[in-house]
Protein backbone atom coordinates (compact mmCIF):
# COMPACT_ATOMS: atom_id res chain seq x y z
CA UNK A 1 0.00 0.00 0.00
CA UNK A 2 2.71 2.49 0.90
CA UNK A 3 4.55 1.65 -2.19
CA UNK A 4 1.66 2.52 -4.47
CA UNK A 5 1.05 5.97 -2.83
CA UNK A 6 5.24 6.60 -3.48
CA UNK A 7 5.08 5.80 -7.04
CA UNK A 8 1.82 7.80 -7.75
CA UNK A 9 3.40 10.99 -5.79
CA UNK A 10 6.73 10.90 -8.58
CA UNK A 11 4.46 10.47 -11.22
CA UNK A 12 2.77 13.99 -10.56
CA UNK A 13 6.51 15.53 -10.29
CA UNK A 14 7.24 13.93 -13.89
CA UNK A 15 4.02 15.96 -15.21
CA UNK A 16 5.43 19.32 -14.09
CA UNK A 17 9.04 18.68 -15.66
CA UNK A 18 7.65 17.88 -19.04
CA UNK A 19 4.95 20.93 -18.82
CA UNK A 20 7.75 23.68 -18.06
CA UNK A 21 9.67 22.79 -21.16
CA UNK A 22 6.75 23.02 -23.48
CA UNK A 23 5.48 26.25 -21.80
CA UNK A 24 9.37 27.70 -22.28
CA UNK A 25 9.49 26.72 -26.16
CA UNK A 26 5.60 28.08 -26.80
CA UNK A 27 7.54 31.40 -25.41
CA UNK A 28 10.46 31.10 -27.13
CA UNK A 29 8.26 30.47 -30.20
CA UNK A 30 6.01 33.50 -29.92
CA UNK A 31 9.23 35.49 -29.47
CA UNK A 32 10.93 34.41 -32.50
CA UNK A 33 8.08 33.66 -34.96
CA UNK A 34 4.98 34.98 -34.32
CA UNK A 35 5.38 38.76 -32.40
CA UNK A 36 8.15 39.53 -35.81
CA UNK A 37 5.47 38.29 -38.61
CA UNK A 38 2.57 40.70 -36.98
CA UNK A 39 5.22 44.04 -36.15
CA UNK A 40 6.30 42.62 -40.26
CA UNK A 41 2.97 42.99 -41.19
CA UNK A 42 2.21 46.17 -39.19
CA UNK A 43 4.56 47.80 -40.84
CA UNK A 44 3.80 47.51 -44.28
CA UNK A 45 0.01 48.02 -43.40
CA UNK A 46 1.40 51.53 -42.50
CA UNK A 47 3.42 51.73 -45.57
CA UNK A 48 0.47 51.05 -47.79
CA UNK A 49 -1.36 53.99 -46.29
CA UNK A 50 1.34 56.10 -46.26
CA UNK A 51 1.54 56.46 -50.25
CA UNK A 52 0.42 59.04 -52.34
CA UNK A 53 0.40 59.78 -56.07
CA UNK A 54 3.81 60.35 -57.49
CA UNK A 55 5.36 58.21 -54.79
CA UNK A 56 8.12 55.99 -56.65
CA UNK A 57 7.66 52.32 -55.99
CA UNK A 58 8.67 48.59 -56.54
CA UNK A 59 6.25 45.73 -56.28
CA UNK A 60 6.69 42.55 -54.75
CA UNK A 61 6.89 41.19 -58.59
CA UNK A 62 10.45 43.57 -58.93
CA UNK A 63 8.18 46.17 -61.15
CA UNK A 64 9.52 49.90 -60.62
CA UNK A 65 7.01 52.92 -61.14
CA UNK A 66 5.69 55.60 -60.13
CA UNK A 67 2.15 55.61 -58.61
CA UNK A 68 -0.42 57.69 -61.11
CA UNK A 69 -3.84 56.89 -59.83
CA UNK A 70 -4.90 55.43 -56.56
CA UNK A 71 -8.49 53.30 -55.38
CA UNK A 72 -9.60 51.77 -52.01
CA UNK A 73 -7.50 48.62 -52.55
CA UNK A 74 -5.70 49.18 -56.26
CA UNK A 75 -3.34 51.42 -57.90
CA UNK A 76 -2.30 52.68 -61.40
CA UNK A 77 1.32 52.81 -61.72
CA UNK A 78 3.46 53.89 -64.76
CA UNK A 79 6.42 52.06 -65.74
CA UNK A 80 9.35 53.90 -67.57
CA UNK A 81 8.22 53.16 -71.11
CA UNK A 82 4.61 55.58 -70.29
CA UNK A 83 2.82 52.27 -69.60
CA UNK A 84 0.33 52.61 -67.03
CA UNK A 85 -0.49 48.91 -65.10
CA UNK A 86 -2.94 48.37 -62.45
CA UNK A 87 -2.14 46.49 -58.97
CA UNK A 88 -2.97 45.61 -55.85
CA UNK A 89 -2.26 47.13 -52.60
CA UNK A 90 -0.66 44.42 -51.43
CA UNK A 91 1.67 44.21 -54.14
CA UNK A 92 4.14 46.84 -52.91
CA UNK A 93 7.20 45.95 -50.95
CA UNK A 94 8.96 49.00 -51.14
CA UNK A 95 8.79 52.91 -50.94
CA UNK A 96 11.93 54.06 -53.22
CA UNK A 97 11.01 57.55 -52.97
CA UNK A 98 12.08 56.79 -48.64
CA UNK A 99 14.61 54.49 -50.16
CA UNK A 100 16.39 57.06 -51.91
CA UNK A 101 16.53 59.71 -49.93
CA UNK A 102 20.02 60.28 -48.04
CA UNK A 103 19.81 59.86 -44.63
CA UNK A 104 21.22 61.87 -41.97
CA UNK A 105 24.29 61.24 -39.65
CA UNK A 106 23.54 63.06 -36.95
CA UNK A 107 27.19 62.18 -35.29
CA UNK A 108 28.82 63.67 -38.72
CA UNK A 109 26.30 66.31 -38.57
CA UNK A 110 27.52 67.35 -35.15
CA UNK A 111 31.09 66.77 -35.78
CA UNK A 112 31.37 69.50 -38.48
CA UNK A 113 29.25 72.31 -36.43
CA UNK A 114 32.00 71.83 -33.92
Amino acid sequence: MMSTVILQATGGSSMLGTLVPMVLIMVVFYFFMIRPQVKKAKDHKKLVEELKKGDKIVTTAGIHGKIVDMNDTTFVIEVESGTKIRFDKTSVSLDATKAAAPKVDLAKTEASKA
